[in-house]
């Protein structure tokens, strides 16, 4: 009877053996489903950003919009009727443009400084042709003075 009984004993012993550290077992189970909540969470977050990239493609396909918000704050450009503010600390050396700056690739959108600023008078709108017509001018202007300095 007691031979019985430890042969019974080692028979359940080899059957829960797989059950629980075998090929398909409960750990191996567990240890996926801890792989497929990660896989989850990694495909919601890229979904995420390709909604938001699809979103970016939009605008900038749709119209001048997305286009423009990216020229004035990654470039630094701006529309010949606006007036450029910028806002400087005192006794800091001239701003670097976000553009231009080594290494710079992140924009410099939404950072606002508590310093005084200053506005810089609004460029005049002219053609091709005056701009030409003028700088034609001040180069002559500017022999002009050399040819005075050095006669």
């Amino acid at each position: 009877m007691r031979l019985v009984t430890v042969v019974l004993v080692l028979l359940l012993a080899l059957i829960q053996y797989p059950l629980w550290w075998g090929h398909g077992g409960w750990l191996r189970v567990h240890e996926l489903q801890g792989q497929l909540a990660q896989q989850t969470q990694k495909n919601a977050d890229l979904k995420l950003r390709n909604e938001r990239v699809q979103g970016e493609v939009q605008d900038l396909q749709g119209g001048t919009a997305a286009v423009e918000e990216r020229a004035r704050y990654e470039m630094g450009m701006m529309k010949d009727s606006e007036v450029f503010v910028q806002f400087v600390a005192p006794n800091s050396a001239a701003p670097v443009n976000s553009a231009n700056a080594p290494g710079a690739n992140a924009s410099t959108r939404g950072q606002v400084s508590a310093a005084p600023f200053r506005v810089l008078p609004n460029p005049v709108s002219r053609s091709k042709e005056e701009r030409r017509a003028l700088e034609k001018k001040a180069t002559k202007e500017k022999e002009e003075a050399k040819k005075k300095q050095g006669g």
